[in-house]
């Protein structure tokens, strides 16, 4: 049974990364936010089969607490977002998309060996995903990074907090309850605040690209 709940984890390892490299390649925002959507419940779904192999009982408050911020409060508040704004796509990337996949390529055979030698001391039954867990961190920095609008920078850097949470639970089976509160807190108030300035973005420039920014530099 254990084995079964180990090989269940490893193609939820693969989902999320696959969802990684989906969001990097995805152009309109509205399908960028469900595959946000869908890796949160990946993430949900591998928690709770780490959690029950484990017994690790607190791992099932984190996923509820992941279910409930990742997978409803924060969609619903991006889509409302989006609709304020009244913007669907991206079309604009600061580096062309085949690039942009074969540079997420190269992410991920760096992240696999830097992993190695870091999963060989870990006691987790997990410890296999954790190379995956680093690619899709570097993935999702790189969609921050490569993205010309504010919005796909957003969910970039919650993708990011997606990866850094996969990876506590795969190498140390999750962090203190208080710990993990405390980092959903700060992601929710960071969503509200970066959904505030990307209002301002529009009033004072009619657009959601960041370059606009630089004009207040040279001011």
């Amino acid at each position: 049974m254990d084995n079964l709940i180990t090989q269940l984890i490893n193609l939820f390892a693969a989902v999320i990364l696959m969802l990684a490299f989906a969001m990097l390649s995805q152009r309109r925002i509205l399908t960028l936010i469900h595959l946000f959507t869908l890796q949160g419940l990946t993430v949900v779904a591998s928690t709770v089969a780490v959690a029950y192999v484990t017994h690790q009982h607190h791992l099932y408050y984190s996923a509820a607490l992941t279910l409930a911020l990742k997978c409803f409060l924060i969609p619903y508040l991006l889509h409302r977002l989006i609709n304020r704004l009244n913007v669907r796509w991206d079309i604009e990337t600061l580096i062309n998309i085949p690039t942009i996949m074969l540079i997420g390529i190269v992410l991920v055979v760096f992240s696999f060996n830097l992993a190695l030698p870091i999963a060989k001391l870990s006691a987790s039954i997990a410890r296999g995903t954790l190379g995956i867990a680093i690619a899709c961190f570097l993935l999702s920095f790189m969609m921050m990074i490569t993205r010309a609008k504010a919005v796909p920078q957003v969910i970039g850097f919650l993708s990011m907090e997606n990866a850094l949470f996969f990876a506590a639970t795969s190498a140390t089976y999750g962090m203190p309850m208080v710990v993990e509160l405390g980092i959903a807190l700060d992601v929710l108030v960071g969503v509200l605040i970066l959904g505030v300035f990307m209002f301002q973005i529009r009033e004072q420039f009619d657009s959601l690209d960041i370059s606009h920014l630089e004009k207040l530099k040279e001011d």
